[in-house]
């Protein structure tokens, strides 16, 4: 597997996303301890560990769903440590999860059209009326949902219920609606969950589309044929402790790591 290299944006980028000493603990159980790490703008980054290394609870932290016990977040300069997720979706955050959360009884259209208008202006009393502005600001959000339905392969999809929806286009389905956001950083948790091998190369594909479009993405991901073929940078966790940070190709032959994946220590060639 070939991992990409740093483009010049990614080099270059001003840190959007700055993480100092972030900790939660549940009880007893610390699930992140005193983790640093940063996301440059239009970098891809991985976010990469075994089952119960903290990955999520991470990723809760950063979309504002679960505050931290300790530690800071700063996003594009300023300090949101603590903020709720409506909070840092206006800032510009946006994610998927790992379980689809999908309205299963609307439409496709629908299902990103009503993520939408979180970006619109028009009151409720303009809604009431259905004045000419409201017209043309419903106009402009099913644009803007045809858009993004094209840009994730599913316009032929527009006016299928969800639930009636493959598992690899629901997940399509939700980075969609993240988009519909308008966000500055996505955060993308194990998109290629339940893929099949064909699915997860067009994943890979619209990653590097989402990134053209100005989108910085920060992603968990399991599927390390993915990670290594999109991401810039890997930050790997185990216990909750980054372990390991850096380009794919010296992170994935790290001895550490593969001692942390594979349950024995790398054998020599």
């Amino acid at each position: 597997m070939n991992g990409t290299s740093m483009n010049a944006t990614s080099m270059n980028g001003a840190e959007i996303l700055a993480v100092q000493g972030l900790t939660r603990i549940f009880g007893g159980l610390t699930a992140v301890r005193d983790v640093d790490m940063t996301v440059r703008t239009g970098e891809v980054v991985g976010l990469i560990g075994p089952n119960g290394a903290g990955k999520t609870t991470l990723f809760n932290m950063l979309g504002g769903s679960m505050p931290p016990s300790s530690g800071t977040i700063r996003f594009d300069g300023t300090d949101c440590t603590g903020a709720p997720p409506h909070v840092m979706g206006q800032r510009g955050v946006s994610r998927t999860f790992q379980i689809t959360s999908l309205f299963p009884s609307l439409t496709v259209l629908d299902n990103v059209r009503s993520a939408a208008y979180r970006t619109t202006t028009a009151g409720w009393g303009a809604a009431i009326l259905r004045t000419a502005a409201f017209r043309r600001q419903e106009a402009e959000l099913k644009r803007k949902a045809l858009d993004l339905l094209a840009f994730c392969d599913l316009e032929d999809r527009a006016d299928t219920l969800a639930d009636a929806l493959s598992y690899g286009e629901q997940r399509r389905l939700e980075i969609a609606i993240a988009l519909a956001a308008e966000p500055r950083l996505l955060l993308l948790d194990e998109p290629a969950a339940g893929m099949n091998p064909e699915e997860g190369q067009r994943l890979v594909e619209m990653i590097r589309r989402i990134r053209e479009r100005g989108v910085t993405v920060l992603l968990v991901e399991h599927h390390m044929r993915i990670v290594a073929s999109v991401c810039d940078r890997l930050v790997v966790l185990d216990h909750g402790v980054k372990i390991a940070e850096g380009p794919p190709a010296q992170v994935l032959n790290d001895p550490e790591v593969i001692r942390v994946y594979l349950g024995r220590e790398p054998v020599d060639a």
